[in-house]
């Protein structure tokens, strides 16, 4: 019996990388499958697994293959929905230090509702979260000015930001000095410029890229599979394809406002106890929205969260 971390999942085949730096490629033992699993990923990057080593099926090519039998309990995880309407969720990541949210405000577009929908996500789940700005250079004055009252928003609530440009450096010492010595999963939409970010903080892993959409304005995918890389400067960074959309799940209509700090925090002076922040005379929290205390934003997420079917709608 072996053990290692996940640093690569294709769906149905998981590289698992031991101490020692030996790399297998692993399939799941058929009842570990199906054990009270509700996810389309049973494993996980980032996940510590035990497996067994098997005989190459490949005689002229040696090949190292394994079988997962079993994982070690996840510090925690990041979730979100699945496209497969037959399960619950989809585990992007699992064993996590810091995730990192690269959004453009304008090249593509990320609402403030995504970014609001990913912090409760990884609020739920106690997982710091650091949001990258990226592509300033592309900015005009106005935009420039936008983005640094959203950039306001966010900090006064207590979340880092930091503003990159790849093409111009900007931000990149301060960016490598967060992820140092850290396991970071990096997310976002596509064509937001993961993978270029990632390919100046790390050259040598030459990460494909390419142009957004001219015509609609939007990504395109370049990372097709999620994968763990090691990180010269100390730590590592886990790649994810980009995510359209951000469904919460796991998540019941009384402890939404937990997973957003500013509304928590006020909410205790609430009059009742069990206020929804909806209707309630004496609310603490709509006191606070009308005096700009609670960004207006970041309120209409939260009751975008509490009425939504299923707790989910795409979110562009």
């Amino acid at each position: 019996m072996k053990k290692g971390i996940v640093i690569k999942s294709t769906g149905s085949w998981y590289t698992v990388e031991t101490e020692n730096g030996e790399k297998f490629e692993c399939k799941i033992k058929g009842k570990f499958r199906i054990k009270d699993i509700k996810s389309t990923n049973p494993v996980a990057v980032g996940d510590k697994v035990e497996f067994t080593v098997q005989a190459s099926a490949n005689k002229e090519k040696e090949q190292n293959i394994g079988l997962i039998s079993g994982i070690e309990e996840r510090k925690n995880y990041i979730i979100r929905r699945s496209q497969n309407l037959s399960k619950q969720s989809h585990i992007i990541a699992a064993n996590i230090d810091q995730a990192v949210l690269v959004v453009t405000l304008f090249y593509p577009v990320t609402t403030t509702t995504f970014i609001d929908r990913y912090l409760a996500s990884a609020e739920a789940y106690r997982i710091p979260v650091l949001i990258v700005f990226n592509k300033n250079d592309r900015l005009n004055e106005d935009q420039k000015s936008t983005l640094n009252t959203i950039i306001d928003i966010y900090t006064k609530i207590g979340y880092q930001c930091i503003v990159t440009s790849a093409t111009s450096l900007l931000g990149i010492d301060s960016l490598k000095e967060a992820l140092k010595n850290k396991i970071n999963v990096i997310n976002g939409h596509s064509g937001v410029g993961k993978s270029t970010l990632i390919n100046v903080l790390e050259p040598g892993l030459k990460l494909k890229t390419m142009d957004i959409s001219d015509v609609h304005n939007t990504g395109k995918h370049t990372t097709t599979y999620t994968t763990l890389y090691k990180l010269n400067f100390g730590g590592y960074i886990i790649d994810t394809p980009g995510i359209k959309a951000f469904g919460m799940l796991e998540m019941e209509a009384w402890e939404i406002s937990h997973y957003f700090p500013e509304i928590f925090k006020i909410s205790a002076n609430c009059q009742y106890k069990n206020c929804s922040h909806t209707h309630e005379p004496g609310c603490a929290v709509k006191s606070a929205v009308e005096k700009n205390e609670i960004a207006q934003s970041r309120f209409v997420s939260y009751l975008g969260l509490l009425i939504a079917d299923d707790k989910y709608r795409p979110a562009f």
